[in-house]
């Protein structure tokens, strides 16, 4: 699990935006992901995502280390946001339109 932990941890830390998701964002393997990825796909070209129903030990070890029990969850710059509701809902806010922009700003993305 500590290895797991080690490897989220990194791909937080490196990736600016980060879906982990049942499935890929051209081939999602549920509802949820798939709404989540066609959400954000809306805000930005290409993001860095984890497929995981391939990666096992991320899937076992994401829910204890994020403390957040389902998938999909948006990570960005290192902070969960939430799974899809919480995706959906800032989408129509316009909250998460204003917070990739302000990432992509940022970060050249």
């Amino acid at each position: 699990m500590n290895h797991a932990i080690e490897k989220i941890k990194n791909q937080i830390k490196k990736n600016t935006i980060v879906l982990y998701m049942k499935g890929a964002p051209d081939d999602p393997k549920c509802g949820f992901s798939s709404k989540a990825a066609q959400v954000l796909s809306i805000y930005i070209r290409s993001f860095f995502y984890v497929d995981v129903l391939i990666h096992t030990d991320i899937r076992c070890a994401l829910p204890t280390f994020s403390n957040w029990p389902t998938f999909p969850q948006l990570w960005i710059e290192g902070k969960l946001i939430g799974g899809a509701d919480i995706i959906i809902n800032m989408h129509r806010t316009g909250e998460l339109k204003a917070l990739i922009d302000k990432v992509k700003l940022k970060n050249n993305l």
